[in-house]
């Protein structure tokens, strides 16, 4: 296996639009993700919260923290693969200390 790299925390806000089913596979779907390229460390679920501002006309969103640790340049994967895939409304992904 690869050196990993930093430890790092990602925020994803997702969509509740589509239903519960549709926000818990987009949930599975990064947890998969990270556990493929490197060390999924927790999973912090906060669940639907109201938005500070509307996002696309949605007023409440489903937010999820992951952290991790993975290789250098897997973050930058991480921020791709999740800014091009429907059902995110926001994210940061940010080295953890």
């Amino acid at each position: 296996m690869a050196k990993l790299g930093e430890k790092y925390e990602a925020m994803v806000v997702f969509s509740v639009k589509n239903g519960e089913e549709q926000v818990q596979n987009l949930v599975a779907k990064f947890t998969d993700l990270i556990k493929a390229n490197g060390e999924l460390i927790n999973t912090d679920d906060w669940g639907k919260r109201k938005l500070a501002y509307p996002i696309n006309y949605e007023t409440d969103g489903y937010y999820v923290v992951y952290t991790f640790t993975g290789k250098t340049d897997f973050p930058a994967e991480f921020e791709r693969i999740v800014s091009i895939t429907d059902g995110v409304l926001r994210s940061m992904v940010v080295i953890a200390k």
